[in-house]
């Protein structure tokens, strides 16, 4: 890009986009929201004069083809996240993705390399890799604050909502537009952490089952893996609990940090017999760090971490997880 502003258009102006992500695309530096798409017309219309965008489309082909639109966002469920990172590429435009990057680990695979053949760039929305308070974490295990790193044990439970437990649709939990249902949505952020954090996780095993029968997809999956350097890690999600737990614990020679990938708790360091507690808030738009970080990529003034390839490793890894490798 040669710009000094990417002029973005967002695909999905739905609820993710209200807070979460639409407005950083508005405050970040070097950054312009100028078109929304959403298949309602009328709810386009509304989000456009909502956050003052000066576009809005019904087709997301007109959008993707506007050529006031230099970059692309996707925020529409992951059944779709592959057509219209292809398509994007189809005109050269670099494509920031919603996560779980795509229904599976063949489709990122496709994305990939549309994106390469393109010659633009495609970055996932892991935006917890540039959230301060991880970022501190990272830093942590860096310097060996807890020591050589051993093991992590990942627990998160959550009650079923109100909607599940009454057979409401819900496109989370339909296994062909989001997947593997909370799992996907949840899942993924923690595993794509951890190796934020650790490296590449390289073997993976699970068991995945429907247990109560609210939904088609699995609602409790439990796991071992190993990272590439030899640390051991388990992880246990169960979405039909009696209380919510959000825990991931890294356990150090010296050690360990416990912290929760979605509750705003401390970040608790025990080592040596003390325990401290870091309290780092989110900031209002909990995407902007990264998309900050995306903008400067484009504009050439930085670097990215959350990018096509991390995304779709992390895919590999939930596919894994459940069984659902298929030739690549």
């Amino acid at each position: 890009m040669t710009n000094k502003t990417i002029r973005w258009g967002i695909i999905g102006c739905g609820a993710v986009t209200e807070i979460k992500s639409g407005p950083a695309f508005q405050k970040a530096d070097g950054s312009q929201l100028v078109a929304v798409m959403r298949r309602n017309g009328d709810l386009a219309r509304d989000y456009a004069q909502r956050h003052n965008v000066p576009r809005w489309y019904d087709n997301a082909d007109l959008l993707i083809n506007d050529p006031e639109v230099d970059a692309i966002y996707v925020a529409t469920p992951p059944s779709t996240h592959k057509e219209y990172t292809l398509k994007a590429a189809q005109v050269g435009k670099p494509v920031y993705v919603e996560k779980p990057m795509a229904l599976n680990y063949a489709d990122c695979l496709e994305m990939i390399a549309a994106c390469e053949k393109a010659q633009v760039q495609l970055f996932v929305a892991y935006y917890r890799r540039a959230l301060p308070r991880f970022a501190e974490i990272k830093r942590l295990l860096a310097k060996q604050a807890i020591g050589d790193i051993r093991a992590v044990n990942i627990s998160l439970f959550q009650k079923p909502s109100p909607a599940d437990l009454g057979g409401e649709y819900n496109w989370r939990v339909d296994p062909a537009t989001a997947g593997a249902g909370y799992f996907f949505d949840l899942a993924s952020h923690t595993l794509d952490l951890l190796q934020h954090f650790l490296g590449p996780i390289t073997e993976a095993n699970g068991i995945a089952v429907n247990q109560a029968g609210y939904y088609a997809a699995e609602d409790t999956v439990g796991a071992s893996f190993a990272f590439g350097n030899g640390v051991l890690g388990t992880g246990l999600w169960c979405f039909c609990a009696a209380d919510n737990v959000d825990r991931t614990e890294i356990v150090g020679s010296h050690g360990k940090i416990v912290f929760p990938t979605f509750m705003e708790l401390p970040v608790v360091i025990e080592r040596g017999g003390q325990v401290e507690e870091l309290v780092i808030p989110h900031p209002e738009h909990v995407q902007q760090p990264l998309i900050q970080m995306i903008t400067n990529q484009l504009l050439g003034l930085g670097k990215c971490p959350s990018t096509g390839r991390s995304g779709a490793m992390t895919s590999l890894v939930m596919d894994t997880i459940l069984g659902k490798v298929v030739n690549v």
